[in-house]
């Protein structure tokens, strides 16, 4: 399977303190460090999907449970009239993000912010995140990468004027995390709050012409 290249450093890291431990105290040592590089390559796995492709079908960008599906629930939301799906990734879940709809990247920015807990409400509105718009065919949504307690660190590959395709992987966030898509307000909701969704292949919403 393949590994999101944004886990090599941390499992090159624990392998080699797993070396450095059996030399020092014996293999019960380095084996506590192979665990570690273990649940690095768990966490940083990048599953192939067959990607759900509809004209407007907005797919889900990440795995997880959804918090939200409707009215936007924080304050911080992007400027205008939008419906909010926020969707929450445990550590369990496939950290590898995917565009939720192709089109043209018109804008990518980066929050700083806290680290509150990302099933709360007001994390959305708080904590640090990268925020991406993609135009599709003159429609807009929005994609959020937002960090949690344990997700500090956001990779988002994709820049401004980039033209991406429905389930293309665009980034990553490391342990634990939240997702937010904004759509236009004429756009159905397909998607339903605790539903478990997966990236690239569950259909969140549908846009309208």
């Amino acid at each position: 399977m393949r590994i999101d290249p944004a886990g090599w450093p941390f499992i090159s890291v624990a392998l080699a303190s797993a070396l450095g431990a059996s030399f020092v105290g014996g293999w019960p040592y380095g084996v506590v460090f192979v665990v570690i590089a273990a649940f690095f390559l768990f966490f940083f796995r990048d599953p192939d999907r067959t990607i759900t492709r509809m004209d407007l079908g907005v797919i889900s960008p990440a795995d997880g449970r959804i918090m939200v599906a409707g009215a936007p629930t924080g304050q911080a939301f992007p400027r205008g009239t939008w419906q909010q799906i926020s969707i929450f990734l445990s550590p369990m879940d496939v950290h590898v993000n995917r565009i939720p709809l192709g089109g043209r990247v018109s804008k990518v920015e980066y929050h700083p912010g806290r680290f509150l807990p990302a099933y709360k409400v007001e994390a959305g509105d708080l904590n640090e995140y990268t925020e991406v718009w993609l135009d599709h065919g003159g429609q807009t949504i929005v994609v959020r990468q937002i960090v949690g307690i344990l997700a500090r660190r956001i990779v988002c590959r994709i820049r401004e004027g980039d033209v991406v395709n429905t389930g293309d992987r665009y980034g990553v966030m490391k342990f634990g995390s939240r997702m937010d898509i904004f759509l236009p307000p004429n756009a159905v909701i397909r998607a339903a709050v605790g539903q478990k969704v997966v990236a690239g292949v569950t259909v969140l919403a549908e846009l309208r012409r």
